[in-house]
């Protein structure tokens, strides 16, 4: 009766111990029956050689020690994950799962691409790593912008600089996209596709979108270091309608193999004449090359009325060095508009130095431009630049700038001050 008891009692410590572990250990828990004892031979009293040697090792003790073993997991189940069994060498890293506390990193998928129509170069990179594309994209951005300028008496100017949103398909060969800018006169700002073959080298693009023409152009608004793209291509493309967002066709080639070599070339919708009429198509080219990883060259041109005979046109040439952080951009150009004959010479140069674990990253920013008008108008402008910026984890920043500039028209160089809120969503 007594080894009954002793059975009963195995066998509850055994449920217990299986219960508590989630595992089933009720099958093994209770005690084998002892051959010996059913025979009624008497066994001697076995003792261990450690500190417990005078405390017997009864059934009990055996079911608990039975459970315990079948809740472990054996050499058939495999190690625990982070046990030394794991780790192929002493001084190998132990895996997150053996921390206490520590929750496993998420894969960092790098900076976030640019949009195709925003900033076509930048977008080529997506292709370079051959990565999944996400179908179909809803992006968009809001800058805020508050600037006090002299030429204004210092009147403080507040309001939504861009209020951009928009949305990109991608398929094999084939992408669209279309975006509007709700601060924008002009609200539409990209609306086009782009037919490519399967490597990539050759493609097409139909629609409304970024004429090849001027390296500040191409740059992304949003990668730009400064709030405004400047004196000189504001003066070209905004003043003289030379380059932009225009309506027409393009063929592109690139060859990765030739230094990453990368030549565009289309007709454009021309512009308008003093009564409105529409003129014939503009032309625009551009080539790049990329003969080390940071160093980018490259040419454009535009020409106005390829048709009728070329009234005005511009050529531009433009380099990129890129390294441990800090960029220097530069770029010259000359050519003939309405007023005559001109010339253009802009630098920028930006750090991006990382602050911290978070993504944040800080930015100082330093850029000088200058520009002559010869022919019936002698004119000149000239600006200088400097800013601060604080940069988040690609999706958020904070710009703080000044700027001395004469443009042309002005009567002395004037003193602007701005700052800018900028945040994005893809």
């Amino acid at each position: 009766m007594g080894g009954t008891g002793l059975e009963e009692k195995g066998w509850r410590r055994g449920l217990l111990v299986a219960v508590l572990l989630g595992l089933p250990a009720v099958a093994s828990a209770a005690p084998e029956p002892d051959e010996d004892a059913a025979e009624g031979v008497d066994r001697p009293l076995e003792v261990s050689g450690d500190d417990d040697a005078d405390k017997p090792r009864d059934a009990a003790g055996d079911a608990l020690a039975g459970a315990v073993a079948q809740a472990m997991p054996g050499g058939s189940q495999g190690p625990v994950m982070g046990s030394p069994e794991q780790v192929a060498e002493p001084n190998a890293p132990v895996p997150d799962a053996a921390v206490p506390g520590k929750k496993k990193k998420k894969k960092d998928t790098g900076p976030k691409a640019d949009t195709l129509g925003e900033a076509p170069d930048e977008a080529d990179k997506v292709d370079d790593k051959g990565g999944p594309q996400q179908r179909i994209r809803v992006f968009g951005r809001v800058f805020a912008r508050g600037a006090a300028d002299e030429r204004q008496k210092y009147e403080r100017d507040l309001g939504i600089e861009s209020a951009r949103v928009g949305v990109a398909a991608s398929l094999s060969n084939l992408e669209a996209e279309v975006s509007a800018d709700l601060a924008s006169k002009t609200i539409l700002k990209d609306a086009f596709v782009r037919l490519a073959d399967d490597d990539k080298r050759l493609r097409l693009y139909a629609g409304r979108f970024k004429s090849p023409f001027l390296q500040r152009s191409q740059e992304s608004a949003w990668r730009l270091p400064i709030q405004e793209r400047g004196l000189v291509e504001d003066y070209l493309t905004e003043t003289n309608a030379l380059g932009g967002r225009r309506l027409g066709v393009m063929g592109e080639l690139r060859l990765k193999e030739a230094w990453g070599l990368k030549f565009s070339a289309g007709l454009f919708e021309g512009g308008e004449d003093a009564t409105g009429k529409r003129l014939s198509e503009d032309g625009s080219a551009r080539l790049s090359i990329r003969p080390f990883k940071f160093l980018t060259l490259g040419t454009s041109t535009y020409l106005t009325q390829v048709i009728d005979g070329t009234k005005q046109y511009a050529t531009a040439a433009d380099a990129e060095v890129t390294l441990w952080g800090l960029s220097v951009t530069g770029e010259a150009a000359v050519g003939r508009l309405a007023l005559g004959p001109f010339q253009s010479q802009s630098v920028l140069a930006s750090w991006t130095v990382p602050v911290g674990h978070e993504g944040w990253a800080v930015q100082p920013v330093v850029g000088a431009e200058a520009l002559q008008l010869q022919g019936g108008i002698q004119a000149e402008g000239h600006s200088v630049t400097g800013g601060f910026n604080v940069l988040l984890a690609d999706s958020f920043k904070a710009q703080l700038q000044a700027e001395r500039a004469l443009r042309p028209g002005d009567v002395a160089p004037a003193l602007e001050l701005s700052v800018q809120l900028a945040t994005r969503f893809r």
